[in-house]
Parts: structure tokens; sequence; C-alpha cells
């Protein structure tokens, strides 16, 4: 398939839509705070993405839960943007949502327009995906679930972590790590592939 995610990223220059696009598709990667999102996103982007990256304050200490990932200084407060072109027709825009609960209404004026989306996961703190996935259910977007691979973090059978999120039997889950171009890529897959599913079920009906 000779496509922007199956290839290299393009360099820096590379900024405008090919003349020949004249169809875009929109889908978002979200998930709790701190579980990859931005990075994601920024594996997979042909150009470079827009970040909305602040400086973690001690003043959000109290509502940003760094248990586990002390690390962290920077969070993202409004979105991520990335762009990926599949054929001199198409091109894939991915929006990158910020995970706290605080930002419940941009999240709300971010699914407009949405085919899907992915949910990144994190062993670690599988609890706090709940909220998300609710988000999503409530809002009416179909999603996939990829569990982000973290240094150290505890490995699960699938039907574990299928049993630990309550996934119906067609929600896909998969694995990845949000660092690498061909993992994010086969995550990104997963959801693609679903949403063509369901659109074929509900053309049959």
């Amino acid at each position: 398939m000779d496509s922007a995610l199956a290839s290299e990223p393009a360099p820096d220059g590379d900024l405008y839509l090919r003349r020949t696009v004249s169809t875009a598709a929109k889908l978002l990667v979200v998930g709790h705070f701190a579980v990859g999102k931005t990075t994601f996103v920024g594996s997979l982007s042909e150009i470079r993405p827009l970040r909305t990256e602040e400086t973690m304050t001690q003043a959000g200490a109290s509502v940003d839960d760094l248990a586990g990932i002390e690390g962290k200084t920077t969070t993202t407060v409004a979105m991520d943007f990335g762009r990926l072109t599949l054929s001199d027709s198409l091109v894939l825009y991915l929006f990158g949502a910020p995970g706290q609960q605080r930002f419940t209404r941009l999240w709300q004026d971010m699914t407009h327009g949405a085919l899907g989306a992915l949910v990144l996961a994190d062993t670690r703190r599988l609890e706090q995906s709940f909220d998300v996935m609710g988000l999503l259910e409530e809002l009416g977007l179909p999603y996939a679930v990829a569990v982000n691979h973290f240094d150290g973090a505890p490995v699960y059978p699938e039907e574990e972590i299928r049993e630990a999120l309550d996934l119906l039997p067609e929600t896909p889950l998969v694995t990845c790590d949000a660092r690498d171009r061909v993992s994010s890529t086969r995550a990104l897959i997963s959801l693609v592939e679903y949403l063509q599913r369901r659109t074929a079920v509900r053309e049959h009906v």
C-alpha cells in the first residue's frame, strides 16, 4: 500500500495538501491523562504535529494524578493535531484530546465530524479509562482500544484486560507502542477496520 501510513514521515517543508485530495476523514486519539496521546499522534503525522502542551504547575498537582508518572512535566491543554495522506484523493486528520475531565466540553466539540476514536490505555491505570470510554459511548462515537506499552508496566492476557475494561466482544483490543510508527499504524488500522465492518453491517440492514 503506497501511503503515508507505510512510508517515512514527510519532510517538514511538505506542509500543503496535494491538489488531488477531495476527501478528508477525522479520527480522535483519546485516553486518560499521560497515556501517550501526544506521542502517538507525533509518531504517525506526516507533518510536524500541532501540539498545545504547557508546563505543569503546582496548582495542577491537586487535579492531575501523577502517581507512577512523576517525571511528567507537561500536559496537553487543547489538542494534538496530525495529518496522514492515505492516497491521492484521501487525507486523514488525527485529533488528540486532553485526558483530564475538566476538558470534557472541548471533547464534545472535537467529536463533531469524527468517524471514531482510538482509546489508549495503560495497564498500570486501567480504571482511569472508564471515564473516557463512558464519554465516547454517551456521545455515540465508536471506538477501539489500544494498550500502550510502558517500560515496567504489567502485562496481562487479552481476556483479563477485556474483562477489566468491560469491553463488548466486537470492540477491538490491541497493544501498541506509541513511540513506534509501525506499531501505532497497526493500532490505527484496527480502528479503521472496525469502522468499516460497522458500516458494512449498517448497509446490509
